[in-house]
């Protein structure tokens, strides 16, 4: 690949066709690390422990092999650019076989269920990490300002939040069945439109290094310190969203809609962000998307059963703060690389150690969280005092304390010592 060019413009019909394949991602992302939880503890009787600590490990194993990825993805990018979307496509059948597996096991009896699901869960994560890391390197790899990558992650990401909604639908709507084949549908689409979407010129032999210093570049550590906090954040109430809505506010026909509001209002701020950026830049418009979601989050505790009408404009608010966390923190990560002299050469490594993180956040949000609750004296189907302040503690309060936290670390990294931060 080519130095990235700092001139990119973005056309609609090359970002759509670059970002279709992150609808077909967050297709199936949202029914791994939402749907399944509540899945396996209701349809087969899973202990929230145990599920806890299988979620722990299996994510744990995944985000050990995202660095290796990234480097492969170099490597491919580098050397091999012609066979990309070959590998893709393998990787995409990958994913697809792991899912159909996860939602349709063979077992009810709890050993051989634990087994199936496990290798199962691996399998799928394998094939997402692989297509995630060489999809978001392609984008990094295009280059441009700090509005013009927020561009091209947006456009990725606005189609991934298609896929979250129309996979927080569809299941309820048509069955997981025609849910898995959707799935292979929008992974052919995906990758048929990323052929013909905008890419970097391929690099000259012995042009590029697939070795790259990450964690020698202080911003990049700076960077994935917020993002960490941040995305724990984020994570615990995906994993408990389900809990909530059915247990303490005893709205379980609305789910779908709290879904549907909470990500439809996450893509139509996606504009309202870039805008954000080219007037006061990433770090402050992201900063002030943590302000939002604290807010909102902080009024999510103190609601009771029947606060359905409550909760939906609480959806929409988190909402909106997720389309900053969605848009910003990428794009700031190519920036990262840019300005450390590596694009180009280094993209899947960056991207390799960021998806890594990505999956800390939820193994430890999954991981610490459902034990927690268990331990707290809450279990799915309990509505009394002490089952709901459980649950409210765990949702609410503490997202509040960790995206407080990664607020003032974004602070003290980023905002403060750039004062007048590099507009596009």
């Amino acid at each position: 690949m080519a130095a990235a060019d700092p001139s990119l413009t973005m056309r609609p019909a090359d970002g759509a066709r670059y970002g279709a394949l992150g609808f077909a991602l967050a297709f199936v992302a949202l029914p791994l690390y939402i749907l399944l939880p509540a899945h396996y503890a209701q349809e087969y009787g899973m202990p929230l422990a145990v599920l806890g600590v299988l979620l722990l490990g299996a994510r744990l194993a995944d985000a050990v092999i995202d660095p290796w990825l990234g480097r492969l993805c170099d490597h491919w990018l580098n050397q091999r650019s012609a066979q990309v979307l070959p590998l893709m496509g393998a990787a995409a059948l990958l994913l697809l076989g792991g899912f159909v597996g996860l939602f349709f096991p063979p077992w009810r009896e709890q050993t051989a269920l634990l087994i199936w699901c496990a290798g199962f869960l691996l399998l799928t994560y394998f094939g997402y990490s692989l297509l995630s890391v060489m999809h978001q390197a392609w984008g990094a790899r295009l280059g441009g300002g700090a509005t013009e990558q927020t561009r091209v992650v947006a456009w990725r990401e606005g189609c991934a939040l298609a896929g979250v909604i129309s996979a927080s639908l569809l299941p309820s709507l048509i069955g997981l069945p025609a849910t898995a084949a959707a799935l292979a549908l929008a992974l052919c689409l995906g990758l048929l439109l990323l052929s013909r979407a905008p890419r970097a010129p391929a690099r000259r032999a012995g042009e590029a290094s697939d070795a790259a210093p990450v964690w020698q570049v202080p911003a990049f550590r700076r960077l994935l310190a917020v993002f960490l906090l941040n995305g724990i954040a984020a994570a615990i109430p995906a994993s408990l969203l389900l809990f909530f809505v059915r247990d303490l506010l005893q709205t379980p026909q609305w789910e779908g809609a709290f879904l549907g509001l909470y990500f439809i209002a996450a893509a139509l701020s996606l504009p309202l962000w870039l805008r954000l950026v080219a007037r006061i830049g990433q770090a402050r418009s992201w900063g002030c998307g943590m302000l939002l979601a604290v807010a909102a989050f902080a009024w999510a505790a103190t609601l009771g059963p029947g606060d359905g009408l409550a909760f939906a404009l609480i959806c929409l608010a988190s909402g909106l703060a997720l389309g900053a966390d969605l848009a910003i923190p990428a794009a700031m990560l190519t920036r990262v690389v840019q300005r450390a002299g590596l694009s180009g050469q280094a993209e899947g490594a960056f991207f390799g150690w960021w998806n890594a993180a990505n999956k800390l956040n939820l193994a430890l949000a999954a991981g610490l969280s459902l034990p927690l609750l268990q331990a707290l004296g809450y279990a799915p189907g309990r509505s009394d005092a002490e089952a709901l302040a459980a649950l409210t503690l765990s949702y609410c309060l503490l997202p509040c304390v960790l995206k407080l936290l990664a607020a003032g670390l974004l602070y003290m990294f980023w905002i403060r010592p750039q004062g007048a931060e590099e507009l596009p």
